[in-house]
């Protein structure tokens, strides 16, 4: 039996998109996350943003590597999107600070 190894195209990262923009409740987005995403891949999202707030908060690469038991490699990775000029991710983590 052959594996299909198409990938999603671009008009499936879309539709995911236009389909978060949508969703205007918490609990809503919520069960759509949860819906779409594995145990593991909705752990490592959660993982992920934990990682960028830290970061964005002034805890240490390897601070946070110890307390999230995760490589230095993602988190290397996180900061080099808060370090560049225009990051989205960045300008809502500033958000969420000012709620």
């Amino acid at each position: 039996m052959t594996k299909n190894k198409t990938k999603p195209g671009i008009s499936g990262i879309k539709g995911i998109i236009k389909t978060l923009c949508r969703i205007d409740s918490p609990r809503e987005m919520e069960s759509f996350l949860r819906e779409i995403l594995t145990l593991r891949e909705y752990h490592d999202l959660a993982l992920r943003w934990e990682l960028m707030r830290r970061l964005k908060e002034g805890h240490t690469q390897r601070q946070i590597a110890f307390d999230l038991k995760i490589s230095l490699c993602k988190i290397t990775r996180g900061s080099k999107i808060l370090k560049k000029p225009g990051s989205v991710t960045k300008r809502y983590l500033s958000q969420r600070r000012k709620k």
